[in-house]
């Protein structure tokens, strides 16, 4: 746990509208506990959020990325959020103009990746052969890191493992971003940009993890990052 500061730096946590309530009190722990304070950012704050000063930002999970964004046409039955893809592609654009700190989670990976002119597959079941495609906030995948990535630093191993909540994944890396972690299939599960302080996007949800002090790193690493905006 981080130690107490008067001046926590203040991180933007994004999600929808309505629902995913429960991944984003977590994150707001993690935050917390990481030495930060989160505001709850959503669709339905798209005028003020903008307004406010946060140094950092938590991208969370949710529907699938619209793929209309990537110049593709849907494959699957669509489960998007037309709204919310809006307003987190103005955050994370924002973000990255002030070279904020930015954490993207599961589908927050995938639009930094679609933001930056990657895309994605849009569905994961047909490319696995060694990892079930079964959700789980349960730890029962394992994640292979690239060993000379800032992940490797983070959680101090090249293999560990993590949950699975997501049916879409990063297939063409976006500008300046490298891959950081497989799964048994060779599946993206973690990217990253070197040159910039704190640029991670994981595909696993590590507000559900939060009894490891690994994923808890990535948090601490986040706000420490923040920190250094106030």
């Amino acid at each position: 746990m981080a130690a107490f500061s008067s001046r926590r730096p203040l991180i933007a946590v994004t999600g929808p509208r309505r629902r995913g309530i429960a991944p984003r009190i977590l994150v707001h722990l993690a935050v917390w506990l990481a030495g930060g304070r989160a505001v709850q950012l959503s669709p339905a704050h798209n005028h003020e959020a903008f307004q406010l000063d946060y140094q950092g930002v938590v991208i969370t999970g949710g529907h699938d990325v619209d793929p209309v964004l990537y110049a593709q046409e849907s494959e699957v039955e669509p489960r998007y959020d037309k709204e919310r893809d809006e307003f987190e592609s103005r955050i994370i654009d924002d973000a990255l103009a002030r070279r904020l700190p930015l954490l993207g989670i599961c589908r927050g990976a995938q639009l930094l990746n679609v933001r930056l002119g990657g895309t994605l597959y849009q569905e994961l079941k047909s490319l696995r052969k060694n990892t079930s495609n079964r959700w789980t906030i349960l730890p029962l995948k394992t994640l292979l890191v690239e060993n000379t990535s800032r992940l490797l630093e983070l959680l101090g191993t090249t293999r560990t493992r993590i949950n699975s909540l997501h049916n879409q994944g990063i297939d063409r890396l976006g500008r300046g971003l490298r891959v950081s972690g497989w799964d048994l299939d060779g599946i993206i599960q973690a990217v990253e940009d070197s040159q910039q302080d704190f640029l991670i996007g994981v595909q696993w949800h590590p507000e559900f993890l939060l009894f490891s002090s690994r994923q808890r790193k990535l948090f601490s690493a986040l706000v420490a990052a923040a920190q250094k905006h106030l």
